[in-house]
């Protein structure tokens, strides 16, 4: 499984606008790919973008917190990637932990975790 995870310069797991890096995580090789992000400091649109960036990557699932995403970002990948939500701030956690989290992934999230 191919799992995206977008993070802040101190590896903090971000909402897509500000985070500058999308990790593209392999988890069977444990193998991690950095790419900039498109939608970093946009004051509008900025989610979207880094969606539009993600999907290109064909993962198969994203890291997400509680405002990670916004409704556009949401239904734009809908369909195409599973949802990984997490209590786990750094990045670094979220890589010890990848085994356990990427067994909660799931086709929908509940509302609040990508409302404005």
């Amino acid at each position: 499984m191919k799992i995206v995870a977008v993070v802040d310069e101190e590896n903090y797991i971000a909402p897509l606008e500000y985070g500058n890096s999308i990790m593209l995580i392999d988890d069977g090789t444990k193998q991690i790919k950095e790419y900039e992000n498109p939608g970093f400091g946009a004051t509008h649109g900025g989610k979207e973008r880094a969606m539009a960036a993600i999907l290109t990557l064909k993962a198969d699932a994203i890291i997400v917190k509680e405002g990670s995403l916004c409704p556009g970002s949401y239904f734009m990948s809908q369909g195409k990637l599973k949802y990984i939500p997490v209590e786990y701030e750094k990045f670094d956690d979220i890589m010890k932990n990848l085994d356990k989290i990427r067994q909660s992934a799931t086709d929908q999230l509940e509302p609040l975790m990508y409302q404005e």
